[in-house]
């Protein structure tokens, strides 16, 4: 099962449609928690992460710290980042479970997976080869799509850095492109 980590800093408005697109999972069985990692908002965040069931941590420090306390906190065996404001297409438990039996087989399977652009859909196949061979260029998946992988996995790697500027972005390079799968859902929006 899938716990959800979502840093938030005044996003009471951006994080219920968040949310509200992880209703399908819930319903699947598929989400145990969503965690909201805030630093301190003084709007309506906690309310709406009350009203929606999440729990909520106010932790002090940097977007790394929060996200590093969220996931050593996080009770399901897989771990799914996502920025307020994210929107999963509704496919996306689908191919979460899709993904969860591929990593399962082991071998050479990818250890982590992000979610395709919302920009790159319905694109011609010949714009979706060269946005892909600008990633494989160095291009890089980027920490607006998502990232999905295990909590043994985050802890092996060292988890979220807290003093870097860009900690989710580090992870990702972490990780490494050819480590990671693009699934086939969509995610657009973030703040």
């Amino acid at each position: 099962m899938l716990s959800i980590v979502i840093p938030t800093h005044e996003s009471e408005r951006v994080v219920v449609r968040t949310l509200s697109c992880l209703v399908p999972g819930v319903v699947a069985g598929v989400v145990r928690e969503v965690i909201l990692a805030d630093s301190g908002s003084g709007d309506g965040t906690e309310q709406v992460a009350d009203i929606a069931g999440c729990r909520f941590m106010t932790v002090a420090g940097s977007l790394g710290t929060r996200l590093r306390t969220a996931a050593g906190q996080a009770r399901g065996p897989w771990l799914l980042f996502l920025r307020p404001g994210s929107v999963l297409e509704s496919a996306w438990t689908a191919e979460v479970e899709r993904f969860w039996m591929l990593a399962s087989d082991e071998g050479g399977a990818p250890k982590a997976a992000v979610f395709q652009p919302e920009a790159y859909r319905g694109q011609s196949l010949g714009a979706q080869v060269l946005n892909l061979l600008r990633q494989a260029a160095g291009g890089g998946f980027r920490p607006e799509q998502g990232l999905l992988l295990t909590k043994t996995a985050y802890d092996r790697l060292g988890g979220h850095d807290a003093k870097s500027a860009a900690p989710e972005a580090q992870l990702i390079r972490k990780i490494g492109r050819k480590h990671i799968a693009v699934l086939h859902a969509g995610i657009s929006g973030s703040q």
